[in-house]
């Protein structure tokens, strides 16, 4: 009888390694999913530039302890990369949360979530245009099953209800979608040579200027007992805890796999939704959501069978 070989530390240590980046791939879906559904209780509640500005305000000061000194060691560096810190806050952090916040006033978390499902593969289309290479047959096929999940999505089912316009908040989620989506390609193009951390204060300081005027000139809405909550969520959970999580995710499991699990948002969104917000899950929710999620994995995959790791 012969017994088996035991496992080598480096095999051990790397399904400890899977486990965790699984683990933390799970729990930042989680905090992207309910913030699709805090987006829509915001709505009412407190003006789009208010929770925008204080959000991003609360997260450069409580982050500002832990990377003031980076910041600091790396200034020439932050100064010669300025603008592009500008315009990916601008794409990530202004347009498209802003628009998300716009949105939720005339549209459900469920359309939000669904909508949001969509940004890997926008951003693997648009690395193809952005990097000059021919698109892969499995991205068109995938974006032309999206799109007809996209349509099926936004007419509520019904063909003829597109002759009267798109509605508004499923069109201005649209947006925000194709600029988190450049969002990602830019930031995988440029590559800046920046740690982790002092790009994301950089960004988190250019969003919360631009997000300044918008909250002076606009609708101010007070701090209260009922947005604080909302507020705090925003810009602890989605804004500081997700991309930390999100980074070690890679780390561990690589771009391509790490990808497959934003695949989740649709779905986790609308649970969440139906549970606090009590909304309704329609026949076309899961036509348009299906296909749109069949086709973000179509789109997502190579001809081998492997994740692309542009998204």
């Amino acid at each position: 009888m012969t017994s088996r070989p035991s496992p080598s530390p480096q095999s051990v240590e790397s399904a400890a390694e899977i486990r965790t980046g699984l683990l933390l791939a799970t729990l930042t879906t989680v905090v992207w999913s309910v913030n699709t559904v805090v987006t829509k209780a915001a709505a009412g509640v407190i003006s789009p530039g208010s929770i925008g500005f204080y959000r991003w305000l609360i997260a450069f000061v409580v982050l500002l302890p832990f990377t003031a000194r980076a910041v600091w060691q790396h200034r020439d560096e932050v100064r010669r990369q300025w603008w592009k810190l500008a315009v990916l806050a601008a794409l990530g952090m202004v347009i498209y949360q802003s628009l998300a916040y716009v949105a939720a006033a005339t549209t459900s978390a469920v359309n939000m979530g669904v909508l949001q499902g969509l940004t890997p593969l926008i951003a693997t289309i648009s690395a193809g245009f952005l990097a000059g290479e021919g698109l892969a047959p499995s991205r068109l096929i995938g974006g032309g099953v999206s799109l007809i999940g996209l349509v099926s999505l936004t007419a509520r089912g019904d063909l003829r209800t597109l002759a009267g316009g798109i509605h508004m908040g499923d069109l201005l989620m649209i947006v925000a979608v194709i600029a988190n989506a450049l969002y990602g390609v830019f930031l995988r193009r440029w590559r800046l040579p920046l740690p982790p951390w002092v790009q994301m204060q950089g960004q988190v300081f250019f969003a919360t200027l631009m997000m300044m005027p918008m909250w002076l000139i606009g609708t101010r809405s007070p701090l209260t007992a009922a947005n604080v909550p909302l507020v705090l969520y925003a810009a602890l959970m989605a804004s500081l805890l997700a991309p930390w999580t999100w980074m070690h995710t890679v780390a561990r499991l690589g771009a391509g796999r790490a990808t497959m699990f934003i695949n989740l948002i649709p779905i986790l969104s609308a649970a969440v939704a139906c549970l606090w917000l009590g909304e309704r899950l329609e026949i076309y929710h899961l036509v348009g959501g299906a296909l749109c999620l069949v086709g973000v994995s179509i789109g997502l995959y190579e001809g081998k069978g492997r994740p692309t790791e542009s998204a």
